[in-house]
């Protein structure tokens, strides 16, 4: 038979349900388990933030009102952060957004843009000789994966 827990919360808790409250300090987020601190993090940590309160869902700590409630945020957010929590667990909160790879830029055709580049080809005209977007071009350009020479003007005599 399980134990029964007598909510004890500290005085300056916010209840989330009977077993489970919350406590802001000094600019820290305390969790507490009855009366027991069991996780904190910075007030404008979101990550730990999402990550802990998935975690409470998924535990069966917390259900996904209760959240909605103490919180004050979206259902729709909850849902999606206890979804992303058991795709990936507590890392899925922490690793970066995987940076999107450039697949018209392949070596030989840059090798191919930089030469017309150098051979003082204008923009559209390697445009249309690679068959890419315009866009495409300007953004490595910009990025440096390509140099665009620059063009002597003609200073009045």
């Amino acid at each position: 038979m399980p134990q029964t827990i007598l909510p004890i919360f500290p005085k300056e808790a916010t209840p989330i349900n009977a077993v489970v409250s919350f406590s802001k300090r000094e600019g820290t987020v305390w969790y507490f388990h009855g009366c027991f601190p069991v996780f904190s993090h910075g007030e404008e940590d979101y990550a730990s933030f999402r990550m802990y309160t998935s975690q409470l869902v998924e535990t069966g700590q917390c259900r996904q009102v209760d959240i909605v409630r103490a919180f004050g945020v979206s259902t729709i957010s909850v849902k999606r952060h206890v979804k992303k929590f058991r795709a990936g667990g507590p890392g899925a909160f922490f690793r970066g957004r995987r940076k999107k790879r450039c697949t018209v830029w392949t070596p030989e055709r840059l090798n191919r843009a930089q030469a017309l580049l150098d051979a003082d080809q204008s923009r559209e005209a390697v445009v249309e000789q690679l068959q890419v977007k315009p866009d495409t071009l300007y953004r490595a350009i910009h990025s440096g994966r390509l140099v665009e020479r620059k063009k002597k003007r003609l200073q009045p005599e």
